[in-house]
């Protein structure tokens, strides 16, 4: 079974799927990983972001796995484990230029795709239920309203750290909006067939018990 779950950033996508994810058994499919690994090893072979040609050329060359078995998913890129090294801030600060290329993307969603494979697994992201599942068995949009994203953003800034001004937070969360939804390819969507939870006024907890019981229907 394939649940698809969309949303702007701050909807609380992350959070929702990791709950289903140890709460009833499902896989926790991270598409934002397979791009982390091309940019990891774009850093590793010293290609400039300018070359995009020899971008995809590694894109369409890497192994990719996911191992969800144990306690903590498991990326293997070209069979080692990498689990650690994609999260690194040098990966961070050009995953998003790397995913920006879009046959960079079309190879991407073909692996994301095998990597769901025989599995029950839950997917969060902008465009898994209109690009890279339409198919999926549940599709759910799950949506706030922009104030309610920025400060929880804003809140998760302060527990770690980050010095921000709630007024900066809401002009990112509105131009981050604005770049999801204007995008070339994978634009953030609700699919016509997708759910609407507004999680505004709701708690985590309740909106991962909407989600179960929506889940509980379709098994």
């Amino acid at each position: 079974m394939i649940v698809a779950v969309d949303g702007p950033a701050g909807s609380g996508k992350g959070t929702v799927t990791k709950r289903i994810e140890k709460e009833i058994g499902f896989s926790n499919l991270d598409t934002g990983a397979t791009y982390r690994c091309v940019a990891l090893e774009t850093l590793r072979k010293n290609v400039n972001l300018e070359e995009q040609e020899e971008i995809i050329k590694i894109a369409n060359e890497i192994d990719i796995q996911i191992n969800n078995n144990g306690d903590r998913d498991i990326v293997l890129l070209n069979g080692k484990d990498v689990s650690e090294e994609i999260r690194t801030k040098e990966v961070t600060a050009i995953v998003s230029q790397i995913s920006s290329i879009i046959p960079v993307r079309e190879k991407m969603v073909e692996v994301q795709r095998k990597l769901a494979k025989g599995k029950d697994i839950i997917v969060e992201g902008r465009d898994i239920g209109t690009v890279v599942f339409p198919n999926a068995d549940l599709k759910i949009y799950l949506d706030a309203n922009e104030e309610i994203r920025a400060k929880r953003r804003y809140e998760e800034n302060k527990q770690k750290g980050i010095n921000t001004t709630y007024e900066e937070v809401l002009e990112n969360v509105r131009m981050r909006d604005y770049n999801d939804m204007h995008k070339a390819y994978g634009a953030l969507k609700r699919a016509e067939d997708a759910i609407i939870i507004d999680s505004s006024n709701l708690t985590i907890d309740e909106v991962v018990a909407k989600i179960k019981t929506l889940i509980k229907k379709e098994i």
